[in-house]
């Protein structure tokens, strides 16, 4: 990644780029954030303001790429968890996996169109289909059968694998448990 400054505002619960100049630039670099209005882009280069989700806006700022800022003062790291912690359920267990999948050159977008934490590609979307879905779950969480089998069954009908990230903040470990369904 490039070692560019760009800026962002927080607006409730999501960080605004406003200058679609940078905004374009950042797409670009990883496909972060949504074009305002624009839900499938189809190229990088766009004339609105890119928003981006707070998972994002941390790990582009631990990068050192992203300023943020908020009622004209700089977030710290620390101020922008805080209020991401009051958003995003295990927002710290959550920006984990997001941060792994991204490290590993994935790109990462919100999975809530399928019922879980995320959707990943290998690409990008426009270029290919998203061929993981993840859900983040805690260490000692249960999941049942049922819960396991929907998931399964929706992975399944869009074409894509289902996968349970449990991440250990102890160890700083992450296990990925992916199903592979098949019929007899």
């Amino acid at each position: 990644m490039q070692k560019t400054k760009f800026e962002a505002y927080l607006v409730e619960n999501r960080l605004i780029v406003w200058n679609p100049k940078h905004g374009s630039e950042l797409y670009r670099l990883g496909y972060y954030g949504k074009p305002l209005g624009i839900p499938k882009p189809k190229t990088p280069e766009f004339k609105v303001p890119l928003l981006l989700d707070l998972l994002e806006g941390l790990y582009l700022k631990e990068k050192g790429l992203l300023t943020i800022y908020t009622n004209g003062k700089k977030l710290t790291k620390r101020e922008l968890i805080k209020i991401a912690k009051k958003t995003y359920e295990d927002f710290l267990l959550k920006y984990m996996v997001y941060k792994d999948l991204r490290e590993h050159n994935l790109v990462v977008q919100p999975g809530i169109k399928f019922g879980c934490d995320f959707a990943v590609y290998e690409h990008g979307p426009g270029i290919d289909h998203a061929p993981y879905l993840i859900q983040v779950k805690k260490p000692e969480e249960n999941i049942d059968a049922t819960e396991i089998v929907r998931a399964g069954r929706l992975a399944t009908t869009v074409r894509k694998r289902f996968i349970i990230a449990t991440p250990n903040p102890k160890t700083k470990k992450i296990a990925y448990l992916m199903f592979r369904w098949w019929k007899a």
